[in-house]
């Protein structure tokens, strides 16, 4: 059989082998195309009598990341087309069967009769391991790099082709729920150990150990069409399973606040699901899915966290002119936290580091973060001591500037002062080769002020990276007034090199994320001095859906920093800038109290060693006029927390800080954790509509003052409904 996404062979034993190889791509996706080959495949396995069984396996490095999601983008514009022409029920009834054709094909391999088996290498993620779960038997490479999981939830979405019905009959009801609430990719040893896979086995032996079970007899039925299957945690409403749901509902309430449709769906899918026969379960699982399908959350979320984050990793901003750049040799000056961790992720991408500081015990001790790192990573199995070893030899402790000579790229990550900055990149100029590109990783100061101190401007941008680097996906590119082409190329293919997701903004004071996180931090000030328990607005954070609240936001990034901020900008544009009473507060914790956030263990929280964090009593004494709870409208608490942050990043956008609604909404979830299920801080704006959040922040601000207001740009697109997205559009076509 001749295919174009697939190789199909059979060999002496009458075991056919189709190895997934889509041409022109790196990794496999899933695919009207794709989903039509496999159905032949399926025919031909089932319908031909020499044919004892098949194994499906990659021709790739990984298995398939699963299905693509432009895909279902594509769904959903036929959906409000044919809603328009023909009706709201023949649009419903047209978007559910096209969303269960994926389920409906996996559950017909399962039961064509014959077995198949899955030979899965590298990742095998969503609607690829769908169908590994269809198959009669799974077996990974023992290889780190091989990952199995369900991580639609991530995007606004669960497993739609049977995922929620097949891994909540392969293990005990709770973990299944875990499993499809995190949404995390799970490696070998532990998916054999939960009972996802059958076997683990050489990367070179997976084919065989596959075809050596259907030969040996591996049955054609799955163990839920089995007479007699019994589910792992018994049925719902016996008594170990009534000891589930209700804490399961808790867990979901107090995990998302409501906030994600499509963890409730899973709640849902898999609660009704166990209580019927697979065929009825996947129906219910596919009726479920289209409604999510549907939402808002799921298409902001799809939008931002897989549509925009991947053109932006793929380089949408990159100039086009600027040929490909070959960083051999990386440059980091400063051997603090931030600059270690720096040289860290750059050696980690198999890039030769220069790590530079006053002295070589310092440069030494930054060089020793690395170190540590890595060991952390061996003490868990994710490492081994090569690993090692092979980064260290990569990073190169040094006080001599010399031994920058060679390099192609270099980033200063030192103290936040100018005089600071500006000494170092004389000296890094004085040693460089011309055509270098430098970067500084400054998270206040403007790129265009400190590339005055440069002999060529044009080679001069800001990389400012996000804490901690390790963990953190997001890279901020700051383009100063005479940044060119190759220095944000540089970047660009730098920040992707080290596997991070970049924006690309313009030069201003606080950039794009800062802004909108300290908009976010000043809110829950402000509430406090109004007299709002702390309690309460910690909550309405993260009811929001806020990783934290803005007051354990504060002590993490240090109140003492956040007063210095406040009064540098003071100093720079007057006392009008600011507000009062936020000085006032932030005054008294700092300078009266000592209290500096996390770092000595005391802010607005209390940080006992070796206990958990809790408020600080005294917050209380610094409300003049405290307010009684029950008055307090929760709400709008949350509303405020939200909206500040939205308005931050609107006006970045009428300022040209922020060109492209792509890159605030990546970077306001990625960058400080702005409530993924809106899909941004701008998406936010759009799904609400402008009219809508225009007339909400005029209803705040009459209350609450002119930090509401709405800038020209929203009142420029509400009477039409404009969105951000739609003028990024006319833009382009433009």
């Amino acid at each position: 059989m001749n295919f174009t996404n697939f190789r199909f062979e059979l060999d002496a034993d009458g075991i056919a082998l189709a190895t997934w190889d889509m041409p022109g791509r790196s990794m496999n996706v899933i695919t009207p195309e794709v989903m039509s080959e496999l159905e032949q495949i399926i025919d031909k396995v089932a319908g031909d009598e020499a044919i004892k069984g098949c194994v499906i396996t990659s021709g790739k490095e990984a298995f398939s990341g699963g299905a693509d999601l432009t895909m279902l983008q594509g769904l959903g514009a036929e959906y409000a087309k044919l809603a328009k022409e023909k009706g709201e029920e023949a649009a419903m009834q047209f978007f559910f069967d096209e969303s269960r054709k994926l389920s409906l094909l996996y559950r017909r391999l399962e039961t064509c009769g014959k077995p198949f088996a899955a030979a899965v290498h590298g990742v095998c993620l969503g609607g690829a391991f769908e169908l590994a779960l269809a198959c009669h038997f799974r077996v990974l490479s023992d290889v780190d790099s091989t990952r199995v999981g369900l991580p639609e939830v991530k995007v606004g979405l669960f497993p739609g082709a049977g995922g929620t019905q097949r891994v909540a009959r392969l293990m005990q009801t709770g973990d299944a729920l875990q499993m499809l609430f995190k949404g995390e990719q799970i490696r070998p040893l532990m998916a054999r150990n939960m009972g996802l896979v059958h076997a683990v086995a050489p990367r070179d032996g997976i084919v065989q150990a596959a075809k050596d079970w259907i030969k040996g007899g591996g049955s054609a039925l799955a163990p839920w069409d089995q007479k007699g299957y019994k589910l792992p945690s018994n049925k719902v409403y016996s008594a170990a399973g009534m000891q589930i749901w209700p804490p399961a509902n808790a867990i979901y309430r107090r995990e998302t606040q409501d906030n994600y449709p499509a963890i409730r769906a899973i709640l849902e899918s898999v609660y009704q699901g166990l209580q019927l026969p697979m065929d009825l379960a996947l129906k219910v699982e596919s009726r479920w899915f289209a409604k999510i399908l549907r939402s808002k959350e799921a298409a902001a979320m799809i939008r931002t966290l897989f549509i925009s984050m991947q053109d932006l990793n793929k380089g949408a901003r990159r100039p086009k002119d600027v040929p490909p750049t070959s960083l051999r040799k990386v440059g980091v000056i400063g051997a603090g936290f931030m600059g270690a961790s720096v040289a860290y992720v750059t050696a980690n991408a198999g890039i030769e580091v220069v790590l530079i500081d006053r002295d070589v015990e310092a440069a030494e001790r930054g060089k020793a973060h690395s170190h540590k790192l890595v060991s952390d990573q061996i003490m868990k199995g994710r490492a081994k001591t090569a690993d090692r070893d092979a980064l260290l030899a990569r990073i190169t402790a040094s006080a001599d500037y010399n031994d920058l000579k060679d390099c192609d790229l270099v980033i200063e990550a030192v103290f936040e002062d100018p005089k600071v900055k500006a000494e170092v990149i004389q000296k890094v100029e004085a040693a460089i080769r011309p055509d270098c590109i430098f970067a500084s990783n400054t998270s206040t100061l403007p790129i265009s002020g400190l590339a005055q101190q440069s002999k060529e401007p044009n080679q001069f941008i800001g990389i400012h990276f996000f804490s901690p680097v390790e963990k953190m996906m997001l890279v901020e590119i700051i383009l100063g007034k005479e940044t060119g082409d190759k220095a944000l190329a540089t970047a660009l293919d730098y920040v992707r090199l080290i596997k991070k997701t970049p924006i690309v903004v313009n030069d201003s004071r606080g950039f794009f994320a800062n802004r909108c996180v300290l908009a976010y931090i000043l809110e829950g000030h402000l509430m406090l001095t109004e007299g709002v328990p702390a309690t309460m607005i910690e909550q309405a954070g993260k009811q929001a859906g806020m990783p934290v609240g803005p007051l354990s936001l504060n002590d993490e990034v240090g109140v003492d920093l956040g007063l210095k901020i406040l009064r540098a900008t003071k100093a720079q544009l007057g006392a009008a800038a600011i507000i009062p009473e936020q000085e006032q507060l932030l005054t008294t914790l700092v300078e009266q109290e000592g209290r500096l956030g996390r770092k000595n263990r005391k802010g607005f929280y209390d940080y006992p060693e070796g206990g958990q964090k809790r408020l600080w009593p005294g917050l209380k004494d610094l409300q003049v006029n405290p307010a009684a709870a029950e008055l307090i409208d929760m709400d709008e608490l949350k509303q405020r927390l939200l909206v500040t942050q939205a308005l931050e990043a609107a006006r970045t956008v009428e300022e040209g800080v922020v060109t492209d609604p792509r890159e605030a909404d990546v970077g306001s979830i990625l960058g400080f954790g702005f409530a993924p299920y809106t899909g941004g801080a701008l998406s936010y704006i759009d799904f609400m509509g402008a009219k809508a959040f225009v007339e909400l922040c005029q209803r705040l601000q009459a209350k609450h003052g002119d930090r509401f207001a709405p800038p020209k740009i929203l009142l420029d697109m509400a009477p039409s409904g404009e969105t951000f997205y739609g003028r990024a559009g006319a833009k382009k076509a433009a």
